[in-house]
């Protein structure tokens, strides 16, 4: 891995708690990246999502869009965002990473904090909006920020477009996935760990494509039903932070532990919650033969070794999850409006030409799909860089 540009760990005075910002590149002097917070959360953990981002951007790049790839930051809060004093942290973190915000540093919602929240403590931190950094590079900074504020009203049967665009992606890459090694949808069973932003809208893309849901697992357990659990009703029971409420569940539905999800009698594992979940010393409980990390570095790289060996694909975080970032860019600089019809076709079109592109190369190379993805990741950069400059 390469030495990110910057790198910097901050300690609010208040709680003790740690949080850390770091840039891996910048393209045209801007990054983007979004904010997680969560207990355990490391200066190593954030730095590796940092360059996640700077892949993830470059595999989007397409010279004849407006929108034009940023680098790669990330940041991070070791704090379980379900503490009392979990908002108080988040707004004095922002309040010390004010000048990179506003200068360089374009983020937004990750794991344990919603993008609501974010807004909020932004501007209570001082903040014009968490993309401004952003704005220099605008036609029409104003139409711009109207259709992006356009987009994110819009809802889909209750949910946000902005929630639903990055399960719709990594649904997308499922199926791409699917269509390739010629799977029929029905009778295609899914397990996903984590029923948040992007596991709940993974579930809902992936159940209306007519595959069976059979497991889900929140902080409380694992919800199973082998003849498939009612999706829907499962979302409208979630509270803000993807717990279900068990008294929407049927009779037949039933309550496992947290990790059961994993061991599920499953085609497909959908990876939706928290980074390190598939480890070297649990990977033998998985059962499914493809797994689709919708979550950031879901599957540590011993394990995925062993996956390997069993026949299990990973279609990697950098490609899977990549699609809420890249819609937040296509809809500001304006390669697709606020609607929500475009922009699951805008989704769904890029992501299958992705997941071609890199299952393609993962077979001329020999190679796993992950180091297929990062092969074509490294070729873009440099294209990247000498179009738009360097700053390193």
């Amino acid at each position: 891995m390469t030495t990110p540009l910057l790198s910097l760990t901050w300690t609010d005075h208040v709680t003790g708690r740690r949080g850390y910002l770091v840039v891996d590149r910048l393209v045209r002097g801007v990054c983007s990246g979004g904010l997680r917070m969560r207990a355990g959360c490391s200066l190593e953990e954030v730095t590796g999502l940092a360059r996640g981002m700077t892949m993830k951007e470059a595999l989007h790049y397409d010279p004849h869009s407006r929108y034009v790839p940023l680098g790669g930051a990330k940041g991070g809060i070791d704090c379980d965002p379900r503490d009392p004093e979990a908002y108080g942290v988040l707004v004095r973190y922002l309040r010390a990473m004010r000048p990179y915000i506003e200068q360089c540093w374009t983020t937004g919602e990750d794991l344990g904090v919603t993008q609501d929240l974010v807004d909020r403590a932004a501007a209570e931190a001082g903040l014009v909006s968490t993309v401004q950094a952003v704005y220099p590079l605008l036609d029409d900074a104003a139409a711009a920020r109207a259709r992006l504020a356009a987009a994110f009203a819009i809802e889909v049967d209750g949910i946000g477009l902005d929630e639903l665009v990055g399960g719709c992606g990594v649904a997308e890459a499922a199926l791409a996935a699917l269509d390739r090694d010629g799977v029929p949808y029905a009778g295609a069973r899914v397990a996903v760990q984590g029923l948040g932003t992007m596991g709940g809208a993974t579930a809902r893309f992936l159940a209306r494509a007519g595959l069976t849901v059979v497991a889900v697992a929140d902080a409380r357990g694992t919800i199973a039903n082998p003849d498939g659990l009612d999706v829907e009703a499962l979302l409208a029971a979630r509270d803000a932070h993807g717990v279900v409420d068990r008294a929407a569940l049927r009779a037949d539905d039933r309550r496992l532990p947290v990790d059961a999800c994993l061991s599920a009698d499953a085609d497909i594992l959908v990876p939706a919650a928290v980074s390190y979940a598939v480890d070297a010393g649990n990977q033998h409980r998985v059962r499914a033969r493809l797994i689709v990390e919708a979550a950031n570095m879901p599957v540590v790289p011993e394990a995925e070794t062993l996956l390997a060996a069993r026949g299990v694909t990973v279609l990697p975080d950098v490609v899977v999850n990549s699609g809420t970032n890249a819609w937040w860019w296509w809809t500001l600089f304006g390669d697709v409006g606020a609607d929500a019809d475009e922009a699951f076709a805008y989704v769904r079109r890029s992501m299958r030409a992705l997941v071609d592109r890199m299952l393609t190369r993962a077979r001329a190379d020999g190679t796993t799909p992950r180091a297929a993805a990062h092969a074509l990741a490294e070729e873009r950069l440099p294209v990247i860089a000498e179009r738009f400059g360097r700053f390193r």
